[in-house]
């Protein structure tokens, strides 16, 4: 991480925001007809916007230090925007993609569990509930 000048809190943080943003154009709903939509629409809109603001605040100010007590509550905000937005399209989509009939067709896709998988594991680097492992410089063997 050195090489990149960044401290390995935003560089992990910029990588979910990654994943999180791939999983976007990933099928958030399908049909066994090979339909599918994606999630760059309706609340979906919503964890776009947290990724932008993980992406933003990981690259501003001195990225080889970690995020200062108020900058992480917002990264921490962020992915939870990230969460929110994808929950929410699940627990929408129904109403907002037809009910009845149509609405047993439509099952959730693969990307939108990668973006609740890549929010919650966002929130939980940040907060420090996973922990990023030290790594330790290789010592040479003893003769």
């Amino acid at each position: 991480m050195e090489q990149l000048n960044f401290h390995k809190q935003k560089l992990y943080a910029l990588i979910i925001a990654l994943v999180a943003f791939i999983s976007l154009l990933l099928p958030w709903l399908t049909t066994p007809f090979g339909g599918s939509l994606n999630g760059l629409r309706g609340l979906g809109l919503l964890s776009l916007l947290g990724i932008g603001a993980v992406a933003a605040l990981s690259l501003m100010g001195d990225k080889s230090k970690e995020y200062d007590p108020n900058t992480k509550k917002m990264v921490m905000g962020g992915f939870g925007a990230i969460i929110a937005g994808a929950l929410l399209f699940l627990l929408t989509k129904n109403s907002t993609y037809g009910g009845g009939l149509f609405g047993s067709i439509l099952k959730p896709g693969f990307g939108l569990w990668l973006c609740i998988l890549a929010g919650l594991v966002g929130l939980g680097l940040t907060s420090g509930i996973i922990k990023i492992p030290e790594t330790k410089p290789p010592t040479s063997p003893k003769p």
